[in-house]
């Protein structure tokens, strides 16, 4: 009759300290009207110890005290138990009535209360009944408090941990992953949005974009959100859910869309993470997702930073046909272009695209109402924005998109969100997010820029064309193209042109020779200067005892009727000095005093370079000066050979790739990250070839160490990792950890999680074999402390 009563009573566990004797007598009494047997089972187990230790027993008390025999013995032992159990008694409680309260807690957005009680309930019955859990995590949601995100996540974990996930509902799960991505806590936000996918518990594309709008606004979380982007787009490829079956519309609600793509991709361009972004890109006609304006000019970004010059151009024609971009896309689009050129040192091109520029330019300023013209007689159109009005819109669609982000951080109202079952306030805030991105990447535009609807190159593109040419010693190229330019924008005077300010900057190098053959190309052309180039050039000469040299420009200068000034004799007079050149000397003080030259000669070259030395506004001259000293110098075959590897990687052509490798090596090409990627990530895919990656891991090391132009980022060493995971080269692999964690990289471990209980679900468990060569211990050891990295142990 009593069997349940003896059988909670034997699981009582009392071990702490010894009861009081009244209390005991108070206990034994009660067992009493229970009958003898259960009397002796409590002894036995109270044996001195205390029943306050163990929250169960508090449950046992309970129900002891709601039984109409337990009330029998209250009547009776009312004084003596209240004045030493009383404080027992109010612990022990009824979890009906604990849920309740849990829930006033929530109402009243009381969060430390709510956790108090529910952790309570924990300790007495485990979970709460399924609404209060939700509510309790709505709660923590709401608040965008960092503390009560972190509780309410664990508490998440907690549930698929013990496999209780059917407490959860999908609404308040989506609801707390928006609130830890608002709260720039993108791992737990990305592993609830996993979690749901493996469940089947779909969450709509609306939803789950509005969180990954959030997390691309930081490194890491951009890195996570294209990860999902493409762990999600791998269900539909190649149509693999069948539209046409009822019970897949929710999965299909899941489906990537173009927003979800632009928010991905824009998030990898700021963060760097461009190799990722050409990832997505390859999935969007396995998804089938449509391009808009904006996917357009993102591509065109990704495109120019991984040296993809055939697609850029193949993507030309679809922003020249495009009806609905404003002036913004084209800047960014031609300065795609422009920025690709000079990668591939195709110096040509790009001095086209800025001389027909200038001179739609001139045409616009020329005419009041040309501000659309023809470029040719058949795409003339692609330099010209399409309307000047439509860049007012952009710059009302992006007006200060700051603000709006810091608006949008405030959570929306559960009930409101609830209610909104296509998640439009959730698409019109990642709508608002993707717009801050790309304003972002609008930022970086610097070679082009508008006037009058037309577009127009900046000074910044000058800058690095005259590097170029500098640096491939085309100096006819240059003068050629800088006096077409001049030819083609407003008119200055000759001292102030942009070829006078590029032989000023050789100069200032020490670029003598590049500056003289500029000057002569600029005497054959007819262009007259004054005379303090000449004298700047002089002096240099004169400087490093260049006599040759200095009696070649004196001719050029008596050729061009250049009258040198005092500062020009001064200079040559103390160069004979210094090689005892005492007749020479006096011959040109002669033809100084007989010229009658002032002295206190032209110092303009020497104000300006101190303008420059001293970060003085110097316009071209100071940025060119800066470009070379500081920029970093461009070797188009890297990008032409890095082009032929990722084409054999991307078809599986390894052998080729290979060949390809060995080539670019002969010809004194260093490879780089980008080289290493494509190889790398095209061995994964065809599989079994973990020891060529092992050969090319030794190799990138040896180069980064001997080399500047070996750097190590996230997206190649990601790549060797979960090649040597996916292989169980876990000796490799925590080389790899190593190194990312050093460099502190983010380190997607779910992902790694995954892909080990996939693939090594059964490894090194139990215990190690009693018979096993070094190699195999060397091997199962590092298999261990990788799974502990991973948090499988």
């Amino acid at each position: 009759m009593f069997s349940w009563r003896k059988t909670k009573l034997r699981a009582v566990s009392l071990h702490q300290c010894r009861l009081s004797s009244l209390f005991r007598g108070v206990l034994l009494d009660a067992i009493e009207v229970t009958g003898t047997q259960s009397q002796a089972s409590l002894q036995h187990g109270l044996a001195g110890k205390d029943v306050l230790s163990n929250a169960r027993n508090l449950s046992v008390l309970s129900k002891l005290r709601t039984s109409k025999r337990f009330d029998v013995w209250s009547i009776h032992r009312t004084d003596a138990f209240s004045s030493i159990s009383g404080s027992i008694l109010l612990q022990a409680r009824d979890p009906a009535k604990l849920n309740e309260e849990i829930q006033i807690a929530v109402d009243e957005h009381r969060c430390d209360e709510a956790w108090r009680l529910f952790e309570q309930h924990m300790q007495m019955e485990g979970f709460p009944r399924k609404s209060v859990v939700n509510n309790v995590l709505v709660c923590f949601a709401e608040s965008l408090d960092s503390n009560w995100l972190q509780k309410g996540y664990s508490l998440v974990e907690q549930a698929y941990e013990e496999s209780k996930q059917n407490l959860l509902e999908k609404e308040p799960l989506l609801y707390l992953s928006l609130a830890l991505a608002k709260s720039g806590m993108a791992v737990p936000a990305s592993t609830i949005l996993r979690k749901l996918v493996e469940t089947e518990e779909y969450p709509h594309v609306s939803a789950w974009s509005a969180v990954l709008a959030h997390m691309s606004l930081a490194g890491s979380g951009s890195y996570l959100s294209a990860e999902l982007v493409l762990e999600i787009g791998y269900l539909f490829h190649n149509n693999r859910v069948d539209p046409r079956k009822k019970s897949n519309t929710p999965l299909l609600a899941m489906k990537p869309n173009t927003q979800v793509l632009n928010i991905a991709l824009a998030g990898c361009l700021l963060f760097g993470t461009t190799r990722k972004a050409e990832q997505l890109l390859d999935m969007i006609p396995k998804t089938g997702v449509k391009a808009d304006a904006n996917l357009l000019v993102i591509m065109a970004h990704i495109y120019e930073r991984n040296g993809r010059r055939e697609e850029l151009k193949k993507l030309q024609r679809h922003i020249d046909e495009a009806c609905n971009l404003n002036d913004s896309q084209f800047w960014q689009f031609y300065n795609c272009l422009l920025m690709c050129h000079l990668k591939f040192g195709d110096l040509e091109s790009a001095s086209k695209m800025v001389l027909e520029m200038l001179r739609r330019g001139k045409v616009a300023r020329n005419s009041l109402g040309a501000a659309i013209l023809g470029f040719n007689t058949t795409d003339d159109d692609r330099f010209n924005t399409k309307k000047v009005s439509e860049k007012g819109s952009e710059i009302k669609e992006h007006d200060n998109p700051e603000t709006r982000v810091v608006s949008i951080h405030n959570m929306i109202p559960y009930d409101e969100f609830c209610r909104d079952r296509k998640f439009l306030n959730l698409e019109a805030e990642s709508k608002v997010v993707l717009g801050a991105l790309l304003a972002k990447l609008h930022v970086q535009v610097k070679l082009i820029t508008s006037e009058r609807g037309v577009l127009q190159p900046t000074e910044e593109i000058f800058v690095k064309l005259a590097k170029a040419f500098l640096e491939s010693g085309k100096m006819k190229e240059l003068a050629e193209f800088l006096l077409k330019a001049e030819h083609e924008d407003s008119p200055v005077s000759s001292d102030n042109s942009m070829l006078v300010n590029v032989i000023n900057a050789c100069i200032s190098l020490g670029m003598l020779d590049q500056a003289h053959d500029l000057l002569d190309e600029m005497r054959m052309a007819g262009v007259r200067t004054g005379s303090s180039v000449y004298s700047s050039l002089l002096k240099a000469y004169c400087k490093t005892n260049q006599t040759r040299e200095v009696t070649s420009l004196l001719r050029d200068a008596q050729k061009a009727g250049i009258q040198l000034d005092s500062s020009c004799y001064e200079a040559l007079i103390q160069s004979q000095v210094i090689q005892n050149d005492t007749h020479g000397a006096l011959n040109v003080f002669k033809e100084m005093k007989e010229a009658k030259i002032p002295r206190g000669g032209n110092q303009q070259f020497e104000k300006l370079l101190k303008g420059c030395e001293g970060n003085a506004e110097a316009g071209l001259m100071s940025k060119l000066l800066r470009e070379i000293r500081e920029g970093e110098s461009l070797d188009a075959g890297v990008h032409d050979w890095n082009n032929v590897i990722h084409f054999f990687s991307k078809k599986g052509l390894m052998q080729d790739a290979e060949k390809a490798l060995k080539r670019m090596r002969s010809l004194g090409h260093s490879p780089n990250a980008q080289t290493f990627h494509s190889m790398v990530t095209g061995y994964a895919a065809i599989g079994s070839k973990y020891t060529e990656v092992t050969e090319l891991w030794g190799e990138m090391k040896s180069i980064a160490a001997a080399t500047s132009s070996m750097r190590f980022d996230q997206e190649l060493l990601d790549a060797v990792l979960y090649t040597f995971v996916r292989g169980g080269f876990f000796s490799r692999a925590n080389e790899v950890v190593e190194m990312m964690e050093k460099k502190n990289m983010f380190v997607d471990k779910y992902k790694y999680r995954m892909l080990f209980l996939k693939y090594h679900k059964t490894a090194y468990k139990g215990k190690a074999p009693k018979v096993q060569s070094e190699s195999q211990l060397k091997k199962r050891e590092a298999g261990l402390v990788f799974k502990k990295w991973l948090g499988l142990t």
